[in-house]
């Protein structure tokens, strides 16, 4: 055989577990994660992009497939007819750009914010005041907000992107 990508898929919020495991076997992982701006200030920074998986490149017939998919934090791998499917170096590829493009923008939150979208200002000086989002900044931890005014006027704001957060629909 020869060295390929595999998924080996892991126990329920185990993936960081499984990805440190990987590492001290010096098992060559790919284990994409998003920047997320919590609420919770004490709650984790990054989520898995795809929960439950990582990525290993490694030559199944060198290592041995009981190595990796009975190591802690793993329940097996992605598997068709019993033999662990092969993932395209393409596709690791193409999940690395996307993954990469996501995290520029500033994280998972503001991925998919587009100008015109109403947002709040949950920090600083301005905290509760309705903003609407204009444009991501060069340097990705800042955004352009169109802050409400009083009488309708809005003024053009630049803040750190994590005094953001997405305006839930009322």
């Amino acid at each position: 055989m020869s060295v390929n990508w595999y998924v080996l898929h892991s126990k329920p919020n185990k993936e960081e577990l499984l990805w440190e495991q990987l590492n001290l076997r010096n098992v060559e992982t790919y284990y994409p994660r998003l920047r997320v701006q919590p609420i919770n200030p004490r709650s984790r920074k990054v989520k898995a992009y795809f929960p439950g998986y990582v990525f290993v490149r490694v030559d199944l017939e060198q290592v041995g497939i009981s190595a990796l998919q009975w190591m802690p934090g793993a329940t097996g791998f992605v598997s068709f007819d019993n033999q662990p499917s092969i993932v395209p170096d393409a596709l690791i590829v193409a999940v690395q750009k996307k993954v990469d493009a996501i995290n520029a923008d500033g994280g998972e939150l503001f991925h998919d914010l587009k100008q015109g979208d109403p947002v709040e200002i949950h920090s600083g000086p301005f905290a509760g005041y309705e903003a609407i989002f204009d444009a991501r900044l060069p340097g990705n931890e800042r955004v352009r907000v169109l802050l409400k005014m009083l009488q309708g006027r809005t003024t053009k704001m630049e803040v750190p992107a994590a005094m953001l957060e997405r305006r839930k629909n009322r």
